[in-house]
């Protein structure tokens, strides 16, 4: 069960596009678990353990501040993908968060709703 919601989870970040991230939260909404970004979190880390994935860009899923929950690697993928970073160590959002494409089924509010 655990490996299917993951697999969910990884179409998902797969639709992500390259200059775009998504939130924990926001995966979560899109598979249908509003209160599941943890799991994300969970699904995110497997891809380290054993068999990494490299066709999952784990890179572009941030927490819901728009921070790298994960570090300098990450950083350093989404600044090479154009992601830019504030001062503040954030990532704007609104300018970066990804919503789907023709609302992906994610709703009138998008992603991010």
């Amino acid at each position: 069960m655990i490996e299917s919601l993951y697999e969910r989870i990884y179409d998902v970040v797969r639709q992500v596009p390259k200059g775009s991230v998504a939130t924990y939260g926001s995966v979560a909404r899109a598979v249908g678990m509003p209160r599941g970004a943890r799991q994300v979190g969970y699904a995110m880390a497997a891809l380290g353990r054993g068999a990494p994935r490299h066709d999952v860009p784990w890179h572009r899923i941030v927490n819901a501040k728009g921070e790298s929950s994960i570090g300098e690697e990450q950083i350093e993928r989404l600044r090479a993908e154009g992601v830019a970073f504030g001062s503040d160590g954030r990532i704007d959002l609104r300018v970066y968060g990804w919503d789907g494409i023709d609302d992906g089924g994610f709703g009138q509010e998008g992603l991010f709703g």
